[in-house]
């Protein structure tokens, strides 16, 4: 009976100094600060009065892809001609395709080329087809600071013969200098890059509108 008292003692003084040292070490730890972020958005909108329109069909914003690394919603940085570098505090509010995805269905609704732009996730069918890919996205540090964009878009007619079923393809650079070295500077950089592909990307839609191949059943 003593014995198992003994052991019983033991113990409990055990577990009173794992608690006091599990204590002292937790007090010990240096607090780290939450990370807080910033977010921006690339976001231009069409100035002017619109087009004439070319077609009563409507237009479908498809599929937007980003190349790596700037798929993600981090700013990021060239330094030098191999490293590029993400800004985990300054973010965007989306992901870059999901902001030129936006921001290109807007700009060609309010130009009027076609009857209509619709949204991916729309359930009309459209019988022509806008997809892009945005191969950069970044800003460039090793000489000046500038705000670089490019983006290659895919018009195509929905057609499920032999024929070839693109209307054409259309890539564009722009890079646009920065007033200083802030993430508030390059994100207006981008969207003034941004807006200059859209107008640009207008004028040949318009004259790709123009002269459309018919769908199919047409």
């Amino acid at each position: 009976m003593r014995i198992q008292m003994m052991k019983k003692s033991r113990l409990t003084k055990f577990a009173a100094f794992a608690f006091i040292v599990t204590a002292l070490s937790a007090c010990s730890l240096p607090k780290r600060p939450a990370l807080e972020t910033t977010s921006w958005m690339v976001a231009p909108e069409r100035a002017g009065s619109p087009r004439t329109p070319r077609t009563d069909l409507w237009l479908k914003m498809g599929s937007v892809n980003t190349t790596p690394p700037f798929d993600g919603k981090s700013l990021v940085y060239r330094l030098s001609d191999q490293r590029y570098e993400k800004d985990f505090y300054n973010v965007y509010s989306a992901l870059p395709n999901e902001m030129v995805g936006n921001a290109t269905r807007q700009w060609m609704n309010n130009s009027q080329i076609f009857a209509m732009t619709v949204g991916q996730g729309n359930g009309f069918f459209p019988y022509y087809n806008l997809q892009a890919s945005v191969e950069e996205f970044y800003g460039d540090y090793r000489v000046r600071p500038e705000a670089v964009v490019t983006i290659e878009f895919f018009l195509t007619v929905t057609d499920t013969t032999k024929r070839n079923p693109v209307i054409g393809t259309n890539r564009y650079t722009e890079r646009v200098p920065l007033k200083d070295n802030t993430p508030g500077a390059l994100a207006l950089g981008q969207q003034e890059a941004l807006a200059k592909i859209l107008k640009e990307y207008e004028s040949e839609l318009y004259k790709y509108a123009g002269n459309l191949p018919k769908p199919l059943g047409q």
